[in-house]
């Protein structure tokens, strides 16, 4: 009976592949033979599935996009803002090493895009992707009336998007320096800084759901 080959699992294992291939040794050394070796198939299945290196770098990286848009859809939302929307980004940002590795994957890829037509949709589509998060936050902090008056919006969509770049690009050069901690801190601090007065008096509230100390026996 021949073997029943699972082609999607295939595919998926390739893309882990290359970006095991593209951490190691650079998105240079992600030709089809270094991700066969790495993925241990043969050069002829990885051309059944990707007639080229084009093809094969576009799934990788939707696969990436894929994994965090399912990381995003799986947190579990408070409903308070002030909370959800640091959890909401540090699902994108290199908190750990999945998502470091994901982040070191992702910008290799858009510097060879730069140079490749071919992949130049596809980082623009994450990316528009991407900046739709922050458009998002926008109107739920709108819609709950936490903004300051007379922000422009389409400005500060861009700079909390350009915050968030920022920090992960400078987790990824310096990780030693940029901890989670740090880009928690960093992503909170910001947050609170297009937000009315009365919202930072909130936010410095101990948790009232807090476990209470109780008293200690005499």
């Amino acid at each position: 009976m021949p073997k029943i080959v699972d082609h999607e699992l295939q595919k998926a294992k390739v893309a882990e592949a290359t970006w095991r291939v593209i951490q190691k040794h650079g998105i240079e050394q992600a030709s089809v033979r270094n991700i066969a070796e790495e993925a241990g198939i043969s050069v002829g299945s990885m051309r059944h599935y990707f007639s080229t290196q084009s093809e094969l770098l576009s799934y990788s990286m939707k696969r990436v996009s894929e994994r965090v848009s399912q990381r995003i859809y799986d947190t579990v939302f408070s409903g308070d803002l002030m909370q959800d929307i640091p959890s909401l980004l540090h699902e994108v940002l290199p908190t750990d090493n999945e998502k470091r590795l994901e982040m070191e994957v992702w910008f290799s890829f858009v510097v060879k895009s730069l140079s490749d037509d071919s992949l130049r949709t596809l980082r623009h589509q994450v990316d528009d992707e991407l900046r739709s998060i922050f458009v998002t936050v926008f109107n739920g902090l709108s819609e709950g009336q936490l903004l300051l008056p007379g922000l422009d919006v389409a400005i500060e969509v861009e700079r909390f998007y350009a915050v968030l770049d920022g920090l992960a690009i400078h987790a990824v050069m310096r990780p030693e320096r940029v901890t989670p901690e740090v880009m928690v801190a960093v992503i909170k601090r910001h947050l609170l800084s297009l937000c009315q007065p009365d919202v930072h008096s909130m936010a410095q509230k101990p948790d009232s759901n807090a476990k209470k100390e109780q008293p200690r026996d005499t």
